[in-house]
């Protein structure tokens, strides 16, 4: 049976920022009003992020329409993602016409033609490559568009390629007081990553199951709404208490449909969504302190940047060497909604 694997991990990140300058800069003024902003930008356990956007803009774009930060996304996306797939192809040794599939997960800007079909022409992909784009998903969505790249290799043997962007810096949001605001300004970051999947066996890492649980009686928790003010985040603070409840039983079932158990798990790629929510996946899995070191490392220097956020923990995984064993990838979003997927390394 053909199996996919990752043969290669890419990454473009714009210019970063240091956490502390951009709250003396820019985020002051947005929460002024607030008592608590400087402790909750404090608290986000961020040192640096990246952001397509001049922070000498913010202000002027938390006013912008909503059209008009889709024509910066228009502008600034197919730049940004054809470097990380670039770098993947590179980092895989595989060549643009060899691809049959481009999948295109993205939840900040959207036009048609699309970034894909931007991609398709610059790369450029052969004219019978097969496109497909995952739209406003959210922070969870490079797993299921793994799992459906990885669907693809395994089904037709030929290589396909996930790019994860976003540009969560367009959607600045106007003066607050809301701490849900508050939060996700203090988190949320711009970058884009992408992976090849090839088919055969070869060093890499290969997917084994992806699986998935959705809590629809909670799907208030987390919302990504679109407004005439661009792309407005809503984020309780129960969604971490209600991870540490799902994460055990997902990951649980998962490793055991291939006799494994968390004990076994060599290495972790956690999506970094906030301090609080790698604590509750460390609550709920009940994991040894430095299981998600990597996952910390990710968010202190790059943010969250959704859905490219767990690609990027891979890659520094993988920068490591192969893991000795299995890899779980986890990630969170609307829904609410967690995924895991089950990596193992062949050498």
């Amino acid at each position: 049976m053909v199996t996919a694997r990752i043969a290669g991990i890419g990454a473009a990140l714009p210019p970063a920022y240091g956490q502390d300058q951009l709250w003396e800069d820019v985020f002051r003024w947005q929460f002024s009003r607030s008592r608590v902003a400087q402790r909750i930008f404090t608290a986000s356990a961020v040192r640096s992020r990246h952001s397509a956007t001049d922070p000498a803009e913010f202000k002027a774009v938390a006013d912008w329409t909503t059209a008009e930060r889709m024509v910066r996304y228009g502008e600034v996306a197919p730049p940004l993602g054809l470097e990380a797939v670039r770098n993947a192809l590179a980092a895989a040794e595989t060549d643009t016409e060899e691809i049959g599939l481009l999948a295109v997960a993205t939840c900040t800007g959207y036009r048609t033609p699309g970034l894909d079909v931007e991609l398709a022409r610059a790369l450029p992909l052969p004219a019978d490559a097969r496109r497909l784009l995952i739209g406003h998903t959210g922070c969870h969505a490079a797993l299921p568009a793994l799992a459906t790249a990885a669907d693809y290799v395994a089904a037709h043997d030929r290589p396909a390629v996930l790019l994860c962007l976003e540009l969560t810096s367009l959607h600045l949001q106007p003066a607050s007081i809301d701490p849900e605001q508050m939060v996700s300004h203090a988190l949320f970051a711009d970058a884009a990553a992408a992976l090849v999947l090839r088919p055969g066996t070869a060093p890499g890492l290969r997917v084994i199951d992806v699986d998935s649980r959705t809590d629809t009686a909670r799907r208030h928790q987390m919302t990504w709404d679109i407004t005439d003010l661009g792309f407005r985040m809503g984020l309780s603070p129960e969604v971490p208490d209600a991870l540490a409840e799902q994460v055990g039983p997902l990951v649980k079932e998962l490793l055991g449909r291939h006799g494994h158990d968390v004990r076994d798990v060599a290495a972790w790629a956690v999506h970094p969504g906030g301090p609080r929510i790698l604590d509750a996946i460390d609550e709920g899995l009940e994991l040894e302190p430095e299981a998600l070191a990597t996952s910390r490392k990710v968010l202190a220097e790059h943010g969250n940047c959704s859905s490219p956020t767990v690609l990027l923990v891979l890659q520094e995984l993988l920068a490591a060497g192969l893991p000795e064993g299995p890899v779980v990838a986890l990630a969170f979003g609307p829904g609410l909604t967690l995924y895991a997927a089950l990596l193992e390394p062949d050498r």
